[in-house]
C-alpha cells in the first residue's frame, strides 16, 4: 500500500469518527443556522479547539492553501531528479523530472479548483453558489440577535456594513416603504417612511451600532476547511511520497530537502489534527460529508487533467521512480 494511500484512509477514519462523536456527544455548532453562527461555539470556554481562536485556526487553517503551497514548492523544487547511484538506468533522470512535472501540474490543477469553489467562478465563488441554491441568505446580526436578511450582492463585496457606511440600506430594513400620512402611497413631498423596529430603552443606539460583513446563511454551508484540508492532505503525502521514494541512504537528498521533507510531515501532521477538530466541532455531519468528498473529487479532478496532459510512460522503471 502506498504512502499516500495510507494517509487518505487516516484522513477518511478521523473524519468519519469525528463526525460520529460530535453527532453522539452533540459537540458540533451548526454553521448555518444564523442565530447561533456569529456567537462564540458553546464548549469554547472547556474545549480548547472549539474556539475559533485556537492557535491552529487563526495562524493555520485560515491560510491553509498558503501553507501548503509554500510547503510544497519548497519540497518540489528541492526534490531530486537524478538517479539515486551511477547504476541507475538512464531512463530513471526522465521518469523522475516527469514525475516532477505533474507533481506541478496536480499543485496548479488544484489552485485553480480552489479559486473556482472559494473565491471566484465567473462571479460568486461555486461554494457560494451551492449555499444560495440550496436556500441560503445574505444575513447580517441585527439587534437582540436577530439576523438582518439582506440583498445578496452585499454577500459577495465582502466589505464592512453598517448604518453610516450604507444609510439607505438601513432606511429600508428598519421602515415600510414611503406612504402618505392617510397610508396611501407615497407620491408626494409629504411622503414620509414608518419605523417597523424601535431599538429597546436600554441599547437606544442598537441601530447605529450595527456593524459586519453580512454572510450568506442557511442553505447548506458546505465545509470549505476540509474540502481545502483534504485537497492539501493529499497533495502533501503524494509530494511526501515521492520524496521517500529517492533513497536517503544513498545521498540523494541535500540538506535543504532534507528540511523541506520535515517541514511537510509536520503540515500534513497538523492538517490531519485540523481535519479532527473541524470534524469534532464544527458544521453539520453533511456539511461536513460533502466538504470532504468535494476535496477528494478536486484531486481526483487534478489527477485526471495530469493524465491528459502529461500521460504516464508505459513500462517499467527503475526505483527511482515512485509508484
Amino acid at each position: 500500500m502506498g504512502f499516500q494511500r495510507s494517509i487518505f484512509y487516516l484522513l477518511s477514519t478521523i473524519v468519519l469518527v469525528g463526525t460520529v462523536y460530535s453527532v453522539l456527544y452533540d459537540t458540533y455548532l451548526d454553521t448555518s443556522d444564523p442565530f447561533l453562527t456569529h456567537l462564540p461555539h458553546p464548549l469554547s470556554h472547556s474545549h480548547y479547539f472549539a474556539s475559533k481562536k485556537n492557535w491552529l485556526n487563526v495562524y493555520f487553517i485560515k491560510k491553509a492553501w498558503g501553507w501548503t503551497s509554500a510547503v510544497f514548492l519548497l519540497n518540489w523544487l528541492t526534490t531530486p531528479t537524478l538517479p539515486a547511484s551511477p547504476a541507475s538506468s538512464p531512463n530513471a533522470t526522465r521518469t523522475t523530472t516527469r514525475t516532477s512535472n505533474r507533481l506541478l501540474l496536480t499543485f496548479l490543477t488544484l489552485t485553480a479548483v480552489w479559486i473556482l469553489f472559494t473565491n471566484w467562478f465567473f462571479g460568486p465563488a461555486l461554494l457560494e453558489r451551492v449555499v444560495l441554491a440550496s436556500g441560503g441568505q445574505c444575513m447580517l446580526p441585527g439587534p437582540g440577535n436577530t439576523p438582518l436578511v439582506l440583498p445578496t450582492e452585499y454577500c459577495f463585496t465582502k466589505s464592512t456594513i453598517s448604518a453610516e457606511s450604507h444609510p439607505d440600506l438601513f432606511q429600508s430594513l428598519f421602515t415600510t416603504p414611503n406612504v402618505n400620512k392617510d397610508g396611501s402611497p407615497g407620491l408626494n413631498s409629504e411622503a414620509v417612511g414608518v419605523a417597523t423596529f424601535t431599538c429597546p430603552p436600554t441599547e437606544p443606539d442598537c441601530i447605529q451600532n450595527i456593524r459586519g460583513i453580512p454572510r450568506l446563511r442557511k442553505g447548506h454551508d458546505v465545509s470549505g476547511h476540509l474540502f481545502l484540508l483534504t485537497m492539501s492532505v493529499l497533495l502533501l503525502s503524494k509530494q511526501l511520497q515521492v520524496s521517500l521514494g529517492v533513497s536517503r541512504s544513498q545521498g540523494a537528498w541535500s540538506t535543504l530537502h532534507t528540511f523541506a521533507v520535515a517541514l511537510n510531515g509536520v503540515l500534513l501532521g497538523l492538517w490531519l489534527l485540523a481535519s479532527a477538530t473541524t470534524s469534532v466541532y464544527f458544521h453539520s455531519p453533511w456539511e461536513k460529508l460533502t466538504g470532504f468528498l468535494l476535496g477528494a473529487v478536486g484531486y481526483a479532478v487534478s489527477q485526471a487533467v495530469t493524465s491528459v496532459i502529461l500521460p504516464e510512460p508505459a513500462g517499467a522503471y527503475t526505483r527511482t521512480k515512485v509508484q
